[in-house]
């Protein structure tokens, strides 16, 4: 007999005795917040604008925000994120800003980035980067044209 019936088997019969009896449903499954998308590879969305700079998170300070788990450098951080999370998340779910407007999706590096009009870009290269800032007020408008069609795509 496998290990895993075994310990299938083992875990019926504490039931039916009620060893188990006080583990709710919710207890016995895995953690759903590990198979959600990491927002930003980890980075702490919060300290591009308050800091200026890209920061690693940490896994005791994270938020689940639109299916998406983001982490954060500390607990203060989090708050922040919690009163006003449009104020700091990526724009376009954290996607290339540079791809988004010429209708791609390409997954963003989240340490080459830019803050424009208060909202964070992140960006998949640094060539990326600079063709957006070269015009960043119409790049932005067909980022967000393209991002209205292509936002379900990055759920797939």
């Amino acid at each position: 007999m496998s290990s895993r019936r075994t310990l299938l088997g083992v875990m019926a019969s504490a039931v039916l005795v009620g060893g188990l009896a006080d583990v709710s449903p919710a207890e016995a499954q895995p953690n759903p917040a590990t198979a959600m998308r990491l927002g930003l590879k980890g980075y702490d969305p919060v300290a591009y604008i308050i800091l200026g700079a890209a920061t690693p998170g940490v896994t005791n300070y994270e938020v689940i925000w639109d299916s998406v788990r983001y982490r954060f450098a500390n607990a203060r951080h989090r708050d922040l994120f919690k009163t006003d999370p449009d104020t700091y998340l990526p724009q376009f779910g954290g996607q290339c800003a540079m791809n988004m407007a010429n209708g791609n999706l390409r997954e963003a590096d989240p340490t080459i980035w830019t803050i424009s009009n208060g909202r964070l870009y992140v960006f998949a290269s640094a060539a990326g980067s600079e063709r957006f800032r070269q015009e960043t007020a119409a790049n932005a408008a067909r980022a967000a044209a393209n991002w209205r069609n292509l936002r379900n795509a990055t759920t797939r």
